[in-house]
Protein backbone atom coordinates (compact mmCIF):
# COMPACT_ATOMS: atom_id res chain seq x y z
CA UNK A 1 0.00 0.00 0.00
CA UNK A 2 1.37 3.41 -0.97
CA UNK A 3 0.80 6.54 1.06
CA UNK A 4 0.93 10.15 -0.07
CA UNK A 5 1.95 12.71 2.51
CA UNK A 6 1.03 16.35 2.86
CA UNK A 7 3.67 17.99 4.98
CA UNK A 8 4.73 21.25 6.61
CA UNK A 9 8.36 22.21 7.05
CA UNK A 10 9.72 25.05 9.14
CA UNK A 11 12.77 26.90 7.87
CA UNK A 12 15.39 27.65 10.53
CA UNK A 13 16.80 30.28 8.17
CA UNK A 14 13.76 32.57 8.01
CA UNK A 15 11.21 30.91 10.33
CA UNK A 16 8.64 30.53 7.55
CA UNK A 17 6.82 27.38 6.53
CA UNK A 18 6.88 25.33 3.35
CA UNK A 19 3.91 23.12 2.45
CA UNK A 20 4.09 20.27 -0.03
CA UNK A 21 3.12 16.68 -0.77
CA UNK A 22 5.09 13.55 -1.66
CA UNK A 23 4.96 9.77 -1.69
CA UNK A 24 8.31 9.48 0.15
CA UNK A 25 8.51 11.82 3.12
CA UNK A 26 12.07 10.94 4.23
CA UNK A 27 13.50 11.37 0.75
CA UNK A 28 11.66 14.65 0.24
CA UNK A 29 12.92 16.12 3.52
CA UNK A 30 16.48 15.13 2.55
CA UNK A 31 16.00 16.81 -0.83
CA UNK A 32 14.85 20.03 0.81
CA UNK A 33 17.72 20.04 3.31
CA UNK A 34 20.39 19.23 0.71
CA UNK A 35 19.32 22.12 -1.54
CA UNK A 36 17.97 19.96 -4.36
CA UNK A 37 14.67 21.87 -4.40
CA UNK A 38 15.18 25.26 -6.08
CA UNK A 39 12.22 26.91 -4.36
CA UNK A 40 13.59 26.15 -0.89
CA UNK A 41 17.34 26.07 -1.54
CA UNK A 42 17.98 29.48 0.05
CA UNK A 43 15.95 28.68 3.17
CA UNK A 44 17.68 25.54 4.51
CA UNK A 45 17.78 23.88 6.99
CA UNK A 46 14.23 22.65 7.51
CA UNK A 47 12.48 20.71 10.23
CA UNK A 48 9.40 18.58 9.60
CA UNK A 49 6.71 19.91 11.95
CA UNK A 50 3.52 18.31 10.60
CA UNK A 51 2.32 15.69 8.14
CA UNK A 52 -0.81 13.82 7.15
CA UNK A 53 -1.02 10.57 5.20
CA UNK A 54 -3.51 9.86 2.41
CA UNK A 55 -4.16 6.72 0.40
CA UNK A 56 -4.85 8.71 -2.76
CA UNK A 57 -2.50 11.21 -4.46
CA UNK A 58 -5.32 13.57 -5.41
CA UNK A 59 -6.45 13.74 -1.78
CA UNK A 60 -2.91 14.73 -0.73
CA UNK A 61 -2.79 17.40 -3.47
CA UNK A 62 -6.14 18.81 -2.36
CA UNK A 63 -4.96 18.89 1.25
CA UNK A 64 -1.79 20.73 0.21
CA UNK A 65 -3.89 23.30 -1.66
CA UNK A 66 -6.14 23.69 1.40
CA UNK A 67 -3.17 24.29 3.72
CA UNK A 68 -1.92 27.01 1.38
CA UNK A 69 -5.10 29.08 1.59
CA UNK A 70 -6.22 31.31 4.45
CA UNK A 71 -8.62 28.84 6.08
CA UNK A 72 -6.04 26.04 5.89
CA UNK A 73 -3.34 28.23 7.43
CA UNK A 74 -5.71 29.02 10.30
CA UNK A 75 -6.35 25.30 10.74
CA UNK A 76 -2.60 24.60 10.88
CA UNK A 77 -2.06 27.45 13.31
CA UNK A 78 -4.64 25.96 15.69
CA UNK A 79 -3.40 22.40 15.09
CA UNK A 80 0.21 23.38 15.86
CA UNK A 81 -0.59 25.65 18.81
CA UNK A 82 1.15 23.41 21.35
CA UNK A 83 4.20 23.02 19.10
CA UNK A 84 4.55 26.79 18.75
CA UNK A 85 4.23 27.28 22.51
CA UNK A 86 6.86 24.66 23.30
CA UNK A 87 9.21 25.94 20.58
CA UNK A 88 9.21 29.39 22.14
Amino acid sequence: MMFFYTYVLKSFHDGNHYIGYTNNLRRRLEEHNSGKNLSTKGRIPFKLIYFEACLNEEDAKQREKYFKNTIGRRYLSKRLRNYRQSAG
